[in-house]
């Protein structure tokens, strides 16, 4: 029995060693979490959020995504529930998780007067945190977890390592009530767009002895210490001690491939989230990062190209390619394989934007096929040499004015969101009538379902029945000219009608 729209979510078949951290990084790209129960021995959970539409967001999202914890596909439907009562007691450690978590989102520091946040924070064992990243598809530095982790306190001393072919660090606070809340709110997200997962954990270490800064270990209160060249960042004591320092998750068990899941949904991420980033410039912006809104800069590691496989060749076609990647990014050039009609390299204008699109649309369903989005390695798209017909496969589109992020702060960066049934409509003529857009929509192939105008008359959402017949309606009839000058914008919707 499917129960109606409510803001408290019911989340099945958690792994049981789940952390109320994940469970509540589910919710985050989505809206404010208030509230969560955790139902350990049935495998359960309780998620509430501030408000309805950002729950129907969330689930509409994650029908389309499957959501994944820990590698594990879990089931989110709404509840019977239409706000959660919990009680305090019970559930004491939850809610200080929550409001260490929705702190650091509003850029405060935990409020210092709750009890609960206050003993949860008091039993933090040692000011050192282990840190291990999964899903390490693009370099994590120093550098980078310095800026993330020094949102939460004074980063004194790192050192990063290779161990069981995973790449670790440890990481020392000034103080061990700082490591706490990093790791309350940190453990679990992703630094960069679907791609390298923090698990955090305290060690069992309280002091890391430093002997050299450079790029694998730093002291940043002994500036003065040599760089040590290709020296083990590591005293053997220091190192035997690591062999021992045992975490919650056991041993981790290596890096997993990228999108092994053969079944076109990120199999390889913990969860799914929807792009969920935290952005290394500030740990503030994970919320608006989780929602595929922050592109990270300067950061991404890779090159801009992306590898599209599982392609309908009958169908496509390198336009077809560039309007649904340009949703995510200024495509440059695109070259369908002379030898492999069914894959395409997609070149988009920096690595940021190959990370979005490959986050939003890898396992999307695209003229029938479910579509497989990688990274290349490639640097960049070849154009075929002069005089040479490749049959049209190759395009570039560097001087497309189709591009919507070319204007720098454009507030097309912050309408980037999944795929879905829904379409938002902008740039109407003002003689053209709901009428005529159903029947538009209709001819593009799939059922329009609901529609309405807003803004006057300028605006439109557009609910197709699925999220295959928007992607189809979107490649078809985005910059579509409706007549007296007048191109027919079209992007994927977060509302819903």
């Amino acid at each position: 029995m499917e129960s109606p729209p409510s803001r408290v979510l019911h989340i099945r078949k958690l792994p049981s060693e789940v952390s109320e951290t994940e469970v509540i990084a589910l919710g985050l790209p989505f809206g404010k979490v208030t509230n969560i129960l955790m139902l350990k021995g049935k495998n359960q959970a309780f998620l509430e959020l501030g408000t309805e539409e950002a729950a129907v967001t969330m689930v509409n999202y994650y029908t389309a995504v499957t959501p994944q914890v820990r590698n594990v596909p879990v089931f989110i439907q709404f509840s019977n529930h239409k706000e959660l009562k919990t009680d305090s007691a019970l559930n004491q450690r939850a809610q200080a998780v929550l409001q260490a978590v929705s702190a650091v989102q509003e850029g405060g520091s935990p409020n210092s007067d709750t009890s609960a946040l206050d003993s949860v924070l008091a039993q933090a064992p040692s000011p050192v945190l282990r840190i291990i990243i999964d899903n390490m598809f693009y370099p994590v530095t120093l550098d980078v977890l310095q800026q993330i982790f020094s949102k939460f306190g004074t980063v004194m001393k790192i050192i990063t390592f290779t161990k069981n072919n995973q790449f670790q660090a440890l990481l020392q606070f000034s103080e061990p009530v700082n490591a706490q809340q990093a790791r309350l709110s940190l453990d679990g997200q992703n630094i960069y767009n679907s791609c390298c997962t923090l698990r955090i954990d305290f060690s069992k270490l309280v002091n890391l002895n430093v002997k050299y800064n450079n790029d694998k270990s730093r002291d940043y209160t002994r500036p003065e210490l040599p760089a040590g060249d290709g020296q083990p960042s590591l005293d053997p004591a220091m190192a035997a001690a690591l062999n021992k320092d045992s975490s919650l998750l056991g041993t981790p068990s290596g890096m997993v491939a990228p999108y092994s899941s053969g079944g076109g949904f990120q199999s390889s991420l913990s969860y799914s989230q929807g792009g969920g980033a935290i952005s290394p410039l500030s740990a503030a912006a994970a919320a608006a990062a989780a929602a595929g809104r922050v592109a990270l800069s300067g950061h991404s590691g890779c090159s801009g190209v992306l590898l599209v496989s599982n392609l309908n060749e009958e169908m496509v076609t390198p336009q077809s390619l560039f309007t649904l990647f340009g949703v995510y990014g200024d495509a440059q050039r695109v070259k369908i394989l002379y030898n492999k009609k069914d894959s395409a390299l997609i070149q988009m204008s920096d690595g940021n934007q190959a990370q979005l699109a490959m986050s939003h649309l890898n396992g999307q369903k695209m003229y029938g096929k479910i579509i497989r989005v990688t990274l290349s390695k490639h640097q960049a798209v070849q154009l075929p040499r002069e005089g040479l017909d490749d049959q049209g496969l190759t395009k570039d589109f560097t001087n497309s004015p189709l591009h919507r992020f070319k204007k720098p702060g454009s507030k097309n960066f912050q309408n980037i969101f999944p795929p879905s049934a829904t379409l938002h409509l902008s740039n109407v003529p003002e003689d053209v009538t709901e009428e005529d857009l159903r029947q538009l929509f209709s001819n593009a192939g799939g059922t329009v379902k609901a529609f309405k105008f807003f803004q006057g008359h300028k605006m439109a959402l557009l609910q197709m029945s699925t999220v295959e017949e928007a992607i189809q309606a979107l490649m078809d009839l985005h910059n579509y000219d409706m007549g007296s000058n007048h191109h027919l914008k079209v992007s994927f919707s977060k509302s819903t009608i």
